[in-house]
């Protein structure tokens, strides 16, 4: 095992160091899917994106050297800088996720119980849900109401706004909660929100519901009823910030899978004059099975693809497929770091460390490979050529032991395409818990890596 920080001089460790100031920032303010969107956007259209929509209500003809997007309801977004080679010969494709555990509200949520207003709430993606009592949560997302008007919707990121909290029982009143395992010690539905305390005067029944719902009236402008239409996610309040004595690492909320969706962004914003088409993808609900029409399983990236080879005069349905399957594509997405206070749960010659560089795992899936999507020797071959040469330091993993369980991502419905498909991501510890952690060094490895494969001719 190699340590990448081996390799910098002081001006590369610098140049890490400056990469991960502005990942941190992003990933603080970035903690929904639609703020990584609405961000992400802001930057391409600086770097001469255009709206795919607007190309095909003007009729537009889009050529090599043309950068288009399409913004998928604001929860998923495609980028491509067409390259001067025919799109027919394929794309260099990455594909990373930005959906990441949370609680979210649910449509009736709102409700009174013990001198407390409460929200009810519903936990997504895979989590151990006694991480997320205790922790100081932040209120996002949004609530559209039936004019058609969208509030947006942030309370508890900014200095001195109030915060929330999931509350637990006293370790003097836990004998017997403290029986149950790890599963069943925090049930689902006791992930519910602490949310007001003061009560309306002149009320005599609900009054601290009622004060809250006349706050979220007076200050936010929905009604209770409108918690129907609306999208409302609780995350961690604080900031990602540098962990270690040494600054080395990143702890903060969403790495899985934002820090392989902000290297992969900055990768495609930073490539320009390409041969081979290059293409992010930053796609929903890949932490609940890339299902409906934001993730990985709609059809929006295969028509988003049929839509530009119109704009370019090519209208044969031979040469969408073609495209697909003579597309390389990375999935950019995470891995398990080793974690020296759980080393039975590593396979020791075949784990992600951290500071070891960006890990590439030949298959994911479960146990006997269930699930997987299994990349091949040429491909790993190849991808090797371009790391080399662009000296970017990669580790070759597993995810953990066999017969532990495991782990999915999106490659493999990429692959269902027939294009050659890879995991290609950053090692994380705590992953899927409120606060986790990278290194400094894989998240700009993670970006080299990226960026040189988006640049390949091959």
């Amino acid at each position: 095992m190699k340590n990448a920080w081996i390799q910098y001089d002081q001006e590369q460790v610098q140049k890490v160091f400056s990469f991960n100031e502005d990942y941190m920032n992003w990933i603080t303010k970035a903690k929904t899917e639609r703020l990584f969107v609405q961000d992400a956007l802001a930057l391409a259209k600086q770097k001469g994106y255009q709206d795919l929509k607007d190309v095909i209500c003007q009729q537009k003809t889009l050529k090599p050297g043309d950068k288009v997007y399409m913004n998928q309801m604001n929860k998923s977004l495609v980028l491509m800088n067409i390259g001067t080679k025919p799109l027919e010969q394929g794309m260099n494709i990455l594909g990373a996720h930005i959906d990441s555990p949370r609680l979210d509200v649910k449509p009736n949520p709102l409700y009174e119980d013990g001198n407390l207003a409460m929200l009810d709430l519903h936990y997504y993606g895979g989590i151990k849900k006694y991480q997320w009592v205790t922790v100081p949560l932040a209120l996002l997302g949004v609530v559209c109401l039936k004019d058609g008007t969208t509030l947006e919707i942030s309370i508890g990121t900014k200095p001195g706004e109030p915060v929330f909290v999931v509350s637990d029982l006293l370790i003097h009143l836990s004998q017997e909660r403290m029986k149950e395992n790890a599963e069943k010690v925090i049930p689902g539905e006791n992930l519910n929100l602490t949310f007001g305390n003061i009560p309306l005067q002149d009320e005599e029944k609900e009054s601290i519901k009622k004060n809250c719902l006349q706050i979220l009236e007076k200050r936010y402008g929905f009604t209770e009823e409108d918690f129907f239409s609306a999208e409302l996610e609780l995350v961690p309040a604080d900031a990602a910030r540098s962990c270690g004595l040494d600054e080395s690492m990143v702890i903060g909320y969403g790495q899985d899978d934002r820090v392989c969706a902000y290297t992969s962004l900055m990768a495609q914003l930073d490539c320009e004059n390409v041969e081979r088409t290059s293409v992010t993808l930053l796609v929903d609900k890949e932490e609940v099975g890339s299902q409906g029409a934001t993730g990985m399983h709609s059809q929006f990236f295969e028509n988003f693809v049929r839509e530009v080879l119109y704009a370019m005069q090519e209208t044969e349905e031979r040469t969408l497929r073609r495209a697909l399957m003579n597309s390389c594509m990375l999935s950019s997405d995470v891995t398990a770091a080793h974690d020296p206070n759980y080393p039975e749960a590593s396979s020791p010659n075949n784990q992600a460390y951290l500071g070891a560089g960006v890990a590439i795992l030949k298959y994911v899936g479960s146990r006997g490979k269930s699930g997987s999507n299994d990349a091949n020797a040429e491909y790993l071959a190849k991808l090797r050529r371009i790391m080399e040469k662009e000296k970017v330091q990669v580790q070759c993993v597993e995810l953990g032991k066999v017969d532990l369980g495991g782990g999915g991502t999106i490659s493999y419905i990429l692959a269902n395409y027939g294009m050659q498909v890879v995991d290609f991501g950053v090692p994380v510890l705590n992953m899927h818990s409120p606060f986790e952690v990278t290194s400094k060094a894989d998240v700009y490895e993670a970006y080299k890596g990226y960026k040189a494969f988006l640049g390949a001719m091959e």
